[in-house]
């Protein structure tokens, strides 16, 4: 009578494949019946600035640089400026949310320069704009007119932004205030504006910086 033949041992019953079973049962009762992890969402994409702190930005982008410019518009009978004088403007300090602008006159008649305007541009809530003007005296005591200004009422953009005077406006019946325009690298454009037009504007050059000059009355 033939012997039968032995029958196969099962890996359970086989030393070293029960060993690599004992190794391999737990990533294998992981992955049965399980979705596969979720990837983490990628972080949000970083907010685009608003017109009103990408014109700052603009702005803040000549700090420390001084520029030379020139009257380019006037209302007739304006005698603040005769055309001729060199204008300065220094981009002196630029804070976060706060710039101070110096602008420098030559005086023609007495070969020096009146250096008591200093422009004050700050970032205000809900994305506006406020414009001061910061006027002194040669001792750097505050002017008897000083710190007048007014804020955006629109967006604008971030190269141009207006601001209204209430006063001038409820005085005169008609919109007025001021515009500033920023072209980097190219221009800077300060001026009043009546009904949105320019009434009166002073351009600046950026595209060759002078020396800085020498600090405000009131600001050394």
């Amino acid at each position: 009578m033939a012997r039968a033949a032995a029958e196969p041992l099962s890996p359970l019953h086989h030393p070293a494949r029960f060993a690599i079973v004992l190794l391999l049962l737990p990533g294998l009762l992981l992955g049965c019946g399980q979705d596969a992890p979720e990837e983490a969402p990628a972080g949000d994409a970083p907010a685009e600035a608003s017109p009103a702190s990408a014109f700052l930005e603009n702005l803040a982008l000549h700090c420390g640089n001084a520029f030379r410019g020139g009257l380019t518009l006037e209302p007739p009978g304006d005698d603040m400026l005769t055309g001729t004088e060199e204008l300065i403007v220094h981009f002196r300090e630029c804070g976060p949310d706060t710039l101070r602008i110096p602008f420098h006159i030559e005086m023609e008649e007495t070969q020096s320069w009146d250096r008591s305007r200093t422009w004050i541009l700050t970032l205000a809530p809900e994305d506006r704009l406020e414009l001061r003007h910061d006027h002194r005296e040669p001792d750097g005591s505050p002017s008897e007119r000083t710190m007048y200004g007014g804020f955006t009422e629109t967006p604008g953009t971030a190269e141009r932004q207006d601001f209204v005077s209430v006063e001038r406006t409820e005085e005169s019946g008609y919109a007025r205030g001021w515009r500033i325009e920023i072209v980097p690298g190219v221009r800077y454009t300060y001026g009043t504006t009546r009904r949105g037009e320019w009434s009166w504007r002073v351009d600046f050059d950026l595209t060759q910086p002078v020396d800085s000059p020498p600090p405000p009355w009131g600001h050394g």
